[in-house]
């Protein structure tokens, strides 16, 4: 490849020449200055750049500039190396991932006395996430080669002082942690003796980000993977002898923009930003060749030849992808009989027909395309990551659709898995059973939107659905996606609030909470869950809606009148006699802005970024819904209710 994929960030278009002066052109621009910023981000930065840019930030904070689209988020860094270069490429980086950050960091070897005291600067401003950022240094790590009994208890010594990092951070701030685990050096005394002699250095380490794991497996925080990311460039690489020493670097200063980058896919994926759509060019990128031109037994796919074998190793990547829940799609200028032939008949193709949830095989352009893929699926353009071999086409999509992520791609086909890899734009926190069935359930809304289209009168069309939804409370079996659900849904969400699995947990043991978990089946097939609700007491007999959200792959087919239908038969039940629906306005959730008054809610209150809204459950008749209704699993005593 023409750069260094991970140090360079290869996948991104190359800086211009000119970068200084289009950051000083976004300060005198402070209508459009987030967006401005977030186009600079969104180039291949160098550290120096990313501090560059750090500072333009920097300016229009002071100026108080208008950050949007770019949302805000707050958080700490705790480390035992030098901080400020650190929490310049955060912050410049966040800009590419839809976030306007706010970072505070401790002092300098302060980690754990920062973390204990209530008022420091990592807690004064409530983050709501923790970056502990130490290496082997600052850890109680006593090298004992061949003492297996001392080397255990020097483990159990440095994840004990990491635990009570997290713990003191969960008292005084309550952020979830981002644990940084351990990139070992690249020195060792032993050789290869050294990975299962206990005791060594290279041995503590390997047993510190084992524990790690373990210790994290069931808490709300979140592991960052350094070790992996310093393997990936060589430990001789991401370890700089002369940067730590002169200024307390912790890894060499040109892998900022790697680093900087991998902990904003966290960050984005904890606010529910990560991708979830991959589109996908047919010619010269899932195979070698020109179908219409060069025939079936023209192109080149599968064993035999070196290019074959290239674009085979993308598409089994590919298929890895659709096994944990991505959606695939296909974009390409061709005609549809010809573009589905390899997958129908080429035996060496790895990819099938069913295994995209949209095919879009036409000569409009690929923009075009992609929106009518969007529009089908229900998924906005923020979720969707499109790859073309063609820079043109790239270029187009880019201008056109600026929300789709366009990675770079090299010219040769081996490297493009690998590529797609790097970039990260399908960052996960967690993962679920319902996730390996995401595909199939868009696959499902696909042939839904068709059958809509077709049917012409709506009522009809989700009667010949045969729906069945069903109605559960919070279930400790069930607590990973709803907090999934909570933490990535963003368009048809009212007010956007987070919580992670331990406060979801909470939720479901709490008896003034009352919370739904909504399930949808049709013909077609099982949609998941695809709704949440939670509602607190607010006053004597008013519940408030503290969150409502629904995936927007059901949007259309009447399931918010069912959800109050099930709302208005439990809120009775428990002496309730108002509910009071609130809709805080973001950037994403537009769509929803006409929720409450649609549902018969009236306005009690409006102010410019939020509105609130009251219903006289008495009066209240939400018409039938088109699906057959079970509810199942709730109390039949009144929980938290006052009257």
């Amino acid at each position: 490849m023409d750069r260094d994929l991970h140090r360079d960030l290869s996948w991104l278009i190359a800086c211009p020449d000119d970068f200084n002066r289009l950051c000083r052109a976004t300060l005198e621009a402070p209508g459009s200055f987030g967006a401005e910023i977030r186009k600079l981000a969104g180039y291949s930065l160098d550290a120096d750049r990313l501090i560059r840019l750090a500072k333009t930030i920097a300016s229009g904070l002071a100026k108080r500039y208008d950050f949007s689209p770019l949302a805000p988020f707050r958080m700490s860094l705790v480390g035992n190396g030098t901080s400020e270069f650190i929490r310049a490429g955060l912050i410049a980086t966040a800009a590419r991932h839809g976030l306007a950050l706010d970072c505070a960091a401790a002092g300098y070897g302060q980690a754990l006395q920062d973390s204990l005291q209530p008022d420091s600067a990592i807690h004064r401003d409530a983050p709501a996430v923790v970056l502990i950022a130490l290496d082997w240094r600052a850890l109680p790590l006593g090298l004992t080669p061949g003492d297996a009994a001392a080397a255990e208890g020097s483990v159990e010594a440095a994840l004990d002082y990491l635990d009570s990092i997290r713990a003191a951070v969960r008292r005084n701030s309550g952020a979830i942690c981002m644990v940084q685990n351990l990139a070992a050096p690249p020195e060792g005394t032993f050789g290869s003796l050294d990975r299962r002699l206990p005791g060594t250095l290279r041995c503590l380490i390997d047993g510190v980000n084992s524990g790690l794991v373990k210790r994290l497996r069931d808490s709300p925080d979140v592991l960052f993977d350094v070790a992996g990311i310093a393997e990936t460039v060589g430990l001789s690489n991401w370890h700089s002898p002369n940067e730590w020493n002169t200024a307390k670097l912790p890894f060499a200063l040109e892998y900022l923009p790697l680093y900087a980058d991998h902990v904003c896919r966290l960050l984005a994926a904890q606010r529910g930003l990560s991708r979830r759509c991959l589109v996908l060019d047919l010619d010269n990128t899932l195979w070698g060749g020109v179908i219409g031109d060069d025939g079936l037994n023209g192109i080149h796919i599968g064993q035999g030849d070196g290019v074959g074998e290239a674009y085979a190793d993308f598409q089994r990547y590919v298929i890895a992808l659709r096994d944990r829940g991505v959606v695939l799609a296909v974009c390409s200028k061709n005609e549809e009989e010809a573009a589905r032939l390899p997958f129908r008949e080429h035996p060496d193709m790895l990819l099938r027909d069913g295994d995209f949830a949209v095919f879009q095989a036409n000569w409009n352009d690929k923009a075009t395309n992609i929106q009518a893929i969007a529009d089908t699926l229900a998924l906005g353009l923020e979720s969707f990551v499109f790859v073309d071999d063609n820079p043109f086409e790239r270029t187009l999509v880019r201008e056109m659709l600026p929300k789709v992520a366009v990675p770079e791609m090299p010219e040769d086909p081996a490297w493009y898995a690998r590529t797609l890899s790097a970039a990260g734009y399908f960052e996960a926190l967690t993962f679920s059973e319902e996730d390996t069935k995401r595909a199939s359930y868009y696959a499902g809304n696909a042939q839904r939107a068709i059958l809509g289209r077709q049917a012409g009168d709506l009522n009809a069309y989700l009667a010949s659905l045969e729906m069945k939804i069903t109605f559960q409370p919070f279930l400790e079996t069930a607590r990973a996606r709803v907090a999934q659900l909570i933490n990535k849904s963003n368009q048809f969400n009212l007010t956007t609030r987070r919580y992670t699995e331990a406060e979801v947990a909470r939720l479901e043991s709490d008896p003034s909470v009352f919370t739904l978990q909504v399930r949808l089946r049709d013909k077609l097939g099982d949609n998941g869950m695809i709704s949440v609700v939670i509602c607190r007491p607010a006053e004597p007999s008013v519940w408030e809606i503290d969150t409502w959200l629904m995936s927007c792959r059901v949007l259309g087919r009447l399931v918010e009148t069912a959800v109050l239908r099930e709302l208005l038969e439990h809120a009775r039940g428990r002496g309730v006699t108002r509910l009071r629906g609130v809709y805080l306005r973001t950037d994403r959730n537009k769509l929803v802005q006409e929720h409450y008054p649609n549902l018969g809610f009236a306005l009690v209150e409006a102010r410019n970024d939020a509105s609130v809204w009251e219903l006289d459950i008495a009066s209240s008749n939400a018409p039938p819904p088109p699906m057959a209704v079970t509810s199942m699993g709730f109390q039949t005593a009144a929980p938290g209710a006052s009257s």
